[in-house]
């Protein structure tokens, strides 16, 4: 499978087969990462592979998942519906990822046949950058986990990231043993898609239209 073909199979999935995704497979994903570039050429990641189901609920009761009216009751697809209408979304595509997603945020976590936790080390605070260049390390880290999960779509595995919330960022930090001067971006949920999986389909974009020679022109095309 060429680059470009891989990059194209990509596809978020939430709705993982109860089979891990064995050791030496998340090598290889884990291997594709560490080609990324890195903004100091020293590729000072980090990895954390979370298999026991034990921790991952450890994980998951950090999360506090939106929307959610009472602490402890369950998310809902009506309840999703809700939080869309409150944010003003009207694009068809959007309101049904949402709200396919949102009741998701935690299963996704714990039925992941992989969960990786990639981290990289920085020497300023992830939310007080002074300047552009401040956020470079967290920019690396992104070319990496595209790297990942492109190398898990020429395999047949699929998955999602997570953002954490930063109270959960706190926490998980300390449950994982992430030391002092790491951050972690998100958390990668890798794994083989249930039968009947859903994927809200992208919106369709022309390329074209988005590319400006010389000068941003408002109608390129």
């Amino acid at each position: 499978m060429d680059v470009f073909e891989a990059i194209s199979r990509r596809m978020t999935i939430r709705d993982f087969r109860d089979e891990p995704v064995p050791m030496d497979v998340v090598l290889k994903l884990i291997d594709a990462g560490m080609k990324a570039p890195s903004n100091d050429h020293m590729r000072r990641w980090e990895f954390v592979v979370v298999q026991d189901r034990s921790v991952r609920k450890k994980i998951v009761e950090c999360i506090e998942p939106i929307p959610r009216a009472r602490a402890g009751e369950p998310i809902t697809v009506e309840g999703a519906a809700e939080f869309v209408d409150r944010r003003g979304m009207t694009d068809e595509l959007q309101r049904e990822m949402y709200i396919n997603v949102i009741p998701k945020q935690l299963s996704m976590i714990l039925g992941a046949g992989c969960l990786i936790v990639p981290c990289y080390k920085s020497n300023t605070p992830l939310l007080e950058p002074k300047t552009l260049s401040s956020l470079n390390p967290f920019a690396s880290i992104w070319c990496c986990v595209e790297n990942i999960l492109v190398m898990a779509a020429s395999l047949g595995i699929f998955g999602v990231t997570r953002i954490p919330m930063e109270d959960e960022r706190a926490k998980v930090k300390v449950l994982l043993g992430i030391p002092e001067g790491y951050e972690f971006p998100c958390f990668i949920a890798l794994g083989y898609p249930r039968e009947g999986a859903t994927r809200t389909k992208q919106i369709e974009i022309k390329t074209e239209d988005r590319i400006h020679v010389d000068k941003w022109y408002d109608n390129p095309r």
